[in-house]
């Protein structure tokens, strides 16, 4: 039976806390803020939104590509931030794409470009839709006569596979779960796992800069790109295929984390590996945070690239049931598909002891080979349950939002030195927000996803308890304190969620204004007429009237 997904939230139906669960979720809210339990909010169903008429008509040779089915349009209309999943809930679906394409072929592509310039008709890429940061968005103001999502989930195969190279040629509508399917046969991999894997697509990872499974060395999509296929309005753009180049300012490198502004990304050559087949892990608890970051950035520091570095506070760590010891944990976790790796797991609980970790020993796992099945503790026990609470979390947040509460995440990343002045700024800024703002309680929690040997990307997490009507004004105050905070404290506004809509006036302050002019004139001469994505990374009226080329159609 296939599955049919959200239209107003995260995943599939049937899937998530059933009504009577988030009917306890409320009763542990209220035991742990205070106050009366809420009456959850009830998903919306498709015959209740009241969407706008399609105010523009596709051509005849695109009508079979187009369509302005309302669940199509809907499930279109936004991401999956908290922003998001409020307005759903709520019935507000007031800036709908005026039609859904789904383009068969790169020639389909080219032609909704040529018609969208034509015509003045925003035309916004569409991977999965998993943004939280306002970055699939079809309300694009007065200025165009319309808005159409180009939705890429037609384009969805592995088209060629170099062996020899480990590498393969991908197109951008694959989603993770398919794509690995068809790499499985080959013994081979992308090994690329953003918690949005089931729901996000490779050309999505590429438009953000997606961080993905690897906490150390590949820490993002860049690292497996060998060449990238994009169609502009102005024509094609693929860079050429190699292992490394210094060959002038990267082509690549300007489509990754362009988010459709620049042209539409249809397929690229990834770097692969085989799938591993040794594998070691181990927990370690120590009795503070710092004391576990310290571990962190010795191991970062050591030349050990641990696929797994997770540091989780203790309040992160009891939230999601991963430990309720008052203690702060570090998941460590080593892969390979040609070694034992005994000696690097040895050498990493080395490090975290020295920096007053405890780490027992049947939490330490060593399997493949003839090891195999030592130490099932270290993975069924409190990494186990921590991992089976991120893959959860997505749809524990919808049901958190339709009770009231405010559940918000950001992360960052900053140099060592200045982490704990960052910690905690933010943490103070965003609780006496959340207090002023009324969303109190709340508990502000940290963890490292990802870790370098120059800095952390630690991502926080919020929780608080909200209150109707206020809620989401609540919760922009906090998103707005904790940006805020960032950019004072030195860290980026976003270490792998992007940029869209939510995170523009932090990454305006971010960028020095001489490359914010050359991105601005890189999409002039791409995108003429401005139509790809208007207002995520720069604006409409930057960029139109910008000196350039003339718009003129594409070609394949």
């Amino acid at each position: 039976m296939q599955q049919v997904r959200r239209f107003w939230g995260w995943g599939v139906e049937g899937e998530g806390p059933t009504a009577a669960q988030q009917r306890k979720l409320a009763e542990t809210l209220t035991a742990r803020f205070g106050g009366d339990p809420a009456d959850p909010i009830p998903p919306p169903t498709i015959n209740e939104i009241d969407l706008r008429a399609p105010r523009i008509v596709p051509p005849a040779a695109l009508a079979s590509v187009c369509t302005d089915d309302p669940f199509e349009r809907a499930g279109h209309t936004y991401g999956k931030s908290f922003r998001d999943v409020w307005r759903a809930l709520h019935r507000d679906f007031s800036c709908p794409p005026d039609l859904v394409a789904i383009p068969r072929s790169e020639a389909d592509i080219v032609a909704l470009l040529d018609w969208c310039s034509d015509e003045r008709i925003a035309a916004v890429p569409y991977g999965g839709g998993s943004s939280v940061v306002g970055g699939v968005e079809c309300d694009v103001g007065d200025e165009y006569r319309g808005a159409v999502s180009i939705d890429m989930r037609a384009l969805d195969r592995v088209l060629e596979i170099d062996r020899v190279s480990r590498a393969a040629r991908i197109q951008a509508g694959v989603y993770g779960p398919a794509l690995e399917d068809q790499l499985r046969p080959h013994g081979l991999t992308l090994r690329h796992y953003p918690q949005s894997f089931e729901f996000s697509t490779l050309g999505g990872w590429l438009a953000t800069r997606s961080g993905g499974h690897y906490a150390t060395l590949h820490t993002h999509i860049d690292d497996f790109v060998e060449s990238i296929r994009a169609i502009t309005p102005r024509g094609e753009w693929e860079s050429r295929r190699l292992p490394g180049s210094g060959a002038g300012p990267s082509p690549d490198r300007a489509l990754l984390g362009s988010e459709g502004i620049l042209g539409v990304i249809t397929e690229a050559w990834m770097r692969l590996q085989d799938r591993p087949t040794f594998r070691a892990s181990a927990t370690a608890r120590f009795p503070t945070f710092e004391h576990a970051a310290e571990a962190a950035r010795a191991i970062s520091q050591s030349g050990l690239y641990p696929a797994n570095c997770r540091v989780l506070d203790a309040a992160e760590a009891g939230l999601t049931g991963a430990d309720d010891s008052g203690t702060a944990l570090l998941l460590l976790a080593f892969e390979s598909a040609d070694h034992p790796l005994g000696p690097w797991i040895t050498r990493a609980v080395e490090c975290a002891r020295d920096h007053g970790g405890e780490v027992a020993d049947d939490q330490i796992a060593v399997r493949g080979g003839s090891n195999t099945g030592a130490g099932e503790g270290a993975r069924d026990g409190a990494a186990g349950s921590w991992r089976n609470a991120f893959i959860r979390a997505p749809y524990t947040r919808d049901a958190l939002v339709g009770l009231g509460a405010i559940s918000e995440t950001f992360e960052t990343a900053c140099t060592w030195d200045a982490f704990p002045a960052l910690h905690e700024g933010i943490t103070s800024a965003v609780l006496d927000t959340a207090e002023a703002a009324g969303a109190w309680p709340a508990v502000v929690t940290c963890r490292f996803t990802h870790v370098y040997p120059d800095g952390p990307a630690p991502y926080f997490t919020v929780l608080a308890r909200g209150t109707e009507p206020e809620q989401l004004a609540q919760w922009e105050a906090v998103k707005a304190a904790a940006g805020a905070a960032l950019t004072k404290h030195g860290g980026t506004i976003t270490h792998h969620h992007a940029v869209g809509r939510d995170h523009r006036r932090w990454y305006d302050r971010q960028r020095p204004e001489p490359f914010a002019a050359a991105l601005r004139a890189a999409k002039a001469a791409v995108d003429p007429a401005g139509i790809l994505n208007p207002g995520v990374i720069v604006d409409p009226a930057d960029v139109i009237g910008l000196p350039g080329p003339a718009p003129g159609p594409g070609s394949v």
